[in-house]
C-alpha cells in the first residue's frame, strides 16, 4: 500500500509538472522545471545524452518499468483514463496474453521510420502527449490567463497580460487530437493496451524489465486461487492460474498488491528463487507467446491507423479588421520560402529532422509566436518559422533552452547573433515606395544587425525615394524586415532560409 501512495504521488508530480511546461507561455516554469522534459527516454536518446539513458536503464534492470508509471505523462495519462473507464464500466481487467510478435514489429517499424523518414514523432509517447497538451490544454490555460488579465487591469494591476490564442496547424491539431483520442479510449476500456502493444520506448523497456532485479512476484504456498490481483491488473500480465507475471508487460503500478489479502503477491527481490520455479515462469511465457490476441491486434492496427492521419492545413479566410473604420488592415500572408526558415541553435534542416519528435515544446514557449508546427509531409508536426505575427529578437533563446532532443542544441544570446539562419530578399513589386510613391524605410530602421541600407531608387538621384538594399553578409534571417514591413498581404522583403546554418 505505501509503495503504491508513494507511486502515486510521485507520478502526479511528473504528469502536472511536465503538462505546466506545454502551458506556460511566460518560460518562467521551464526555468525550474524543463529538466524533467530531458528526462524522457527518446529525446534523451536523440540527444544522445548519456546520464539520462544510463540512469533510466539502470533503473528498469533494478525496479522494472517505473519509467512508464511515474515519468513518462503518457503512461499517467492512460493510468487516469483507465481509472474513469473501470469505474464507468466497473468490470474487472482480464488476463490476456503476450503479443511480443506485434510488439517487436511495431518497434522494427518504428526504428526504420526513424532512422530513414526521420519520422520520430509518431509513435513517441512524450511527444503523443506533448502535441495533445499544446493543442488542447494550451488555449484553455492562455483563455483563462486573459480573463485574469481583463479583471486585473481594471483594478490598476498588470499581474497578467492578454495573449493571442490562435491555431497554428489545423493539420497536427486533427492528428494530435485523434492520437490522444485513440490512446484516451484504449485505456478506458481495456488499461495499458498502447503501451504493451504499440509504445515503442514501453517495448524496449519491457525487454529489459525482463532481468530486473526487484519484480512482483506470487508465492504460490499463500495464494488460493481468488484471481483478485488479475482482475485488478491494468497491464493484463498477471496470469492467475500459472501464477506468473510477466515482467515485460509489468508497468510497476503496484494496484495488485493492496487487493490481495493474503499477502501472496508482493514486491520483492526476483533472483535466487527454485531453480523449478524458473524453469516453470519461462515455460509459461513461451506457452503465451504461442497464443494469439485479437484485442490487442486491433488496438495496435488503430493505433497504427491513426498514426498515419495527416491532411493538408485548411485554407482559412484572412480577417479583415478595421481601423478606425477608415481602412481595411489585411491580415499578413505567409511567403513561399523555397528554404523553410529553422530556428537558431538547430544547425539547419536536416538536424532538425533527424533528432525532432515534434513534441512542440519549443512552440509552446516561443514569445514571439514565430515557430509553428509544419504541414508538409516530410517534416510533419516539426518546427519552423514564419514572421507574420512577430520576429526572432536575438536577445530570446527559449527554444534552445527547452529542446530535450537535441533537435535544437543550446546557445547563448551571443552566438545566435552570430547565427545565420536565413538572408532577407526584397521583392520590387510590393515595396510601398514604388508601389505607392511614399518615403518608408521601416526594414531597414528595425534591422539588428545593419543589414540594410536605404539607396535611392533611381540611380544618380539623390533625391529619388529610397529603396532597401541587403547586405546578405551581415544578414541572420531574424525576420524583424519581413514582419515589420509595411506591405500587405505579402511583405516586399521575406528571409529565404539556409540549409545548413552559418556563423558570420
Amino acid at each position: 500500500m505505501l509503495l503504491k501512495k508513494l507511486r502515486q504521488i510521485l507520478a502526479a508530480v511528473c504528469f502536472v509538472s511536465v503538462t505546466l511546461l506545454f502551458l506556460d507561455f511566460t518560460g518562467t516554469i521551464h526555468h525550474w522545471l524543463g529538466w524533467l522534459a530531458k528526462t524522457q527516454f527518446l529525446p534523451a536518446l536523440l540527444a544522445l545524452n548519456a546520464g539520462i539513458i544510463v540512469f533510466l536503464v539502470l533503473l528498469t534492470l533494478v525496479s522494472g518499468r517505473l519509467y512508464c508509471s511515474v515519468i513518462c505523462p503518457l503512461g499517467v495519462f492512460q493510468d487516469v483514463a483507465a481509472r474513469f473507464g473501470r469505474r464507468k464500466k466497473k468490470l474487472p481487467y482480464t488476463p490476456s496474453k503476450p503479443m511480443d510478435w506485434l510488439r517487436y514489429g511495431v518497434l522494427a517499424v518504428f526504428v526504420v521510420l526513424a532512422l530513414f523518414f526521420h519520422a520520430a514523432a509518431w509513435l513517441d509517447p512524450y511527444a503523443i502527449y506533448g502535441r495533445a497538451a499544446h493543442g488542447l490544454l494550451q488555449p484553455v490555460w492562455m483563455w483563462g490567463n486573459n480573463v485574469l488579465a481583463y479583471f486585473s487591469e481594471r483594478m490598476d494591476s498588470y499581474a497578467f497580460y492578454s495573449v493571442d490564442v490562435w491555431m497554428k496547424s489545423a493539420a497536427v491539431f486533427g492528428v494530435s487530437f485523434v492520437m490522444i483520442a485513440v490512446v484516451a479510449v484504449l485505456a478506458w476500456r481495456n488499461g495499458r493496451t498502447y503501451c504493451n502493444t504499440v509504445c515503442p520506448v514501453g517495448t524496449v523497456l519491457g525487454f529489459l524489465s525482463r532481468f530486473s532485479l526487484f519484480r512482483i512476484t506470487i508465492d504460490t504456498s499463500k495464494c488460493n486461487g481468488c484471481t483478485l490481483c488479475a482482475r485488478n491488473c491494468k497491464a493484463s500480465c498477471i496470469d492467475p492460474k500459472a501464477h506468473l507475471v510477466d515482467g515485460s508487460r509489468c508497468v510497476m503500478c503496484f494496484d495488485c498488491l493492496d487487493k490481495c489479502t493474503r499477502g501472496a503477491i508482493g514486491y520483492r527481490f526476483a533472483y535466487g528463487k527454485k531453480e523449478q520455479e524458473n524453469e516453470r515462469a519461462e515455460s509459461g511465457r513461451k506457452q503465451a507467446l504461442a497464443g494469439g490476441n485479437r484485442r490487442a491486434f486491433l488496438a495496435g492496427s488503430a493505433v497504427m491507423l491513426a498514426s498515419a492521419v495527416s491532411a493538408q492545413v485548411a485554407k482559412k479566410v484572412e480577417p479583415v479588421k478595421m481601423d478606425g473604420g477608415l481602412a481595411d488592415i489585411v491580415d499578413k500572408k505567409e511567403p513561399v520560402r523555397s528554404t523553410p526558415v529553422m530556428p537558431p541553435g538547430s544547425r539547419g534542416a536536416r538536424n532538425m529532422q533527424s533528432h525532432c519528435t515534434a513534441c512542440q515544446l519549443c512552440v509552446s514557449v516561443c514569445p514571439n509566436e514565430v515557430l509553428r508546427p509544419s504541414h508538409k509531409l516530410e517534416t510533419f508536426m516539426q518546427p519552423y518559422m514564419s514572421y507574420e505575427r512577430g520576429y526572432c529578437r536575438p536577445e530570446c533563446t527559449e527554444c534552445a533552452d527547452v529542446c530535450p532532443a537535441g533537435a535544437i542544441l543550446k546557445i547563448s544570446k551571443a552566438e545566435k547573433s552570430a547565427i545565420q539562419i536565413g538572408h532577407a530578399v526584397w521583392v520590387k513589386d510590393r515595396c510601398i515606395p514604388l508601389t505607392d510613391g511614399q518615403e518608408c524605410g521601416n526594414c531597414a530602421r528595425h534591422c539588428p544587425t545593419d543589414a540594410i541600407a536605404m539607396i535611392p531608387s533611381v540611380p544618380g538621384d539623390p533625391g529619388s525615394l529610397k529603396i532597401p538594399a541587403v547586405d546578405t553578409e551581415r544578414c541572420i534571417g531574424c525576420g524583424a524586415c519581413e514582419n515589420l514591413c509595411p506591405a500587405r498581404p505579402l511583405s516586399a522583403i521575406y528571409v529565404e532560409g539556409h540549409e545548413v546554418h552559418r556563423i558570420i
